[in-house]
Parts: C-alpha cells; structure tokens; sequence
C-alpha cells in the first residue's frame, strides 16, 4: 500500500482527489492539506512516500513547500498537480525537486498511473507539459550539456527522461537491457554532476532553453 499526501487549497479538489485516491487498493491517503504551513506539520508527522502538490497556494507556494519538504525528507516524491503550464514553472518545479508535472484536467485514470510511476522510479507527465517541455529544447541549443562530455547515447537517454520516460520503457525504446541504462544514468549523473534524475532532467532542460 502506497501512502499518499495532498496539498491543495481548493477543499472540492482536495476532497474529489482524496475519493480518488482511496477509492483503489493500492493507494492510501494520509493526510490533505489545505496550505503549505499546514503540509510542512503533517507530512514530516505522517511521512507520505508521495504527495500531490498544487503550486498556487495561499501564503507560501507549492513550489516553495516542495523545496522545504525535499530539505527535511530527501525520499519524499512529489508530483506536481496544477492548472499551470508555464515552463519556467515546471523548471523552478523540477529543481524545487519534484518529480513529475501534471494538469489538474487530466484524466483520473492518468493521475493514478504517474502516481504509479513515481512509485516505480518514473518522472511523468502529462503529454501536453511533455511537449512544451520538448519544444523548449527542440528550438534551443543543448551546447552546455554537450560540452559536459555526454555521447550521443547518453544524450538520447536523458532526452527521454525528460519526457518522464521509466528506465524500463526506455531500455524497451532503445533496444537495450534496464541495466544498461541504469549504467547510462550513472554516467550522465557523475558527468552532469547531479545527485539524480530529476536534477539531472532540470539541469538538461535550462540547458536547452538558454539563448
């Protein structure tokens, strides 16, 4: 049973995601909270392995709230629920150290499935952020990254990571073993000098949106 934590000022989202959540087996809801004083309280109390973290809070944002989480309970997921699509919000999101992005209206069935992924090590999204994400690096120059001595290989996975891409479906993609790609990972993580997939992800992206 997965634990889960809700950050969400909104009190019928917070309670129409609550229903949702415990409305599976494999999910539990631990706490919802309604500010970001209130989740910096509970959560560290009733330690949720994931919480569904909103951005526009009252008093200090989710984007912030994140930050403070990460700093005391490093193994906290968090995944960001929003109606916001501004990609400098999904860096600042990223680095505050989330580990996936996705839009308020999507479908139940998707939140459930990137909260399963989270879980399994993934980093999703939903496709509409995916593609801005795409976009913004697709139209840039990833000079900065190249520079840092990433192969062609290497690049190609964490292009993919970027879409929130698990290592088991990238290693299907790419026609290589889950354990070649978590050797890939090491690598680009020692050479970007990151801790993990979602700073390294973050570092790829501002990157890719330099001028």
């Amino acid at each position: 049973m997965t634990t889960i934590g809700i950050v969400e000022d909104n009190e019928t989202v917070r309670q129409t995601v609550r229903e949702l959540i415990d409305a599976t087996s494999s999910f539990r809801c631990v706490c919802a909270c309604a500010t970001a004083k209130e989740a910096i309280g509970e959560i560290p109390r009733l330690k949720p392995e994931i919480v569904l973290m909103d951005i526009n809070l009252p008093g200090e944002s989710g984007i912030a709230c994140t930050a403070r989480l990460k700093a005391r309970m490093p193994e906290l997921q968090v995944l960001i629920l929003t109606v916001y699509k501004d990609i400098e919000l999904i860096f600042r999101a990223l680095k505050a150290g989330a580990s996936g992005y996705l839009l308020k209206r999507a479908p139940k069935e998707e939140i459930l499935r990137a909260i399963s992924e989270v879980k399994a090590g993934g980093a999703p999204m939903t496709g509409e952020i995916a593609r801005l994400v795409v976009q913004s690096f697709q139209t840039a120059s990833t000079d900065g990254i190249r520079d840092q001595g990433l192969s062609p290989r290497e690049l190609e996975i964490l292009e993919q990571l970027s879409e929130g891409i698990t290592n088991k479906r990238i290693a299907v993609r790419l026609g290589i073993s889950p354990e070649t790609v978590r050797t890939h990972l090491g690598r680009i993580y020692e050479k970007l000098h990151v801790q993990g997939r979602t700073e390294a992800v973050s570092k790829y992206l501002k990157a890719g949106t330099r001028e």
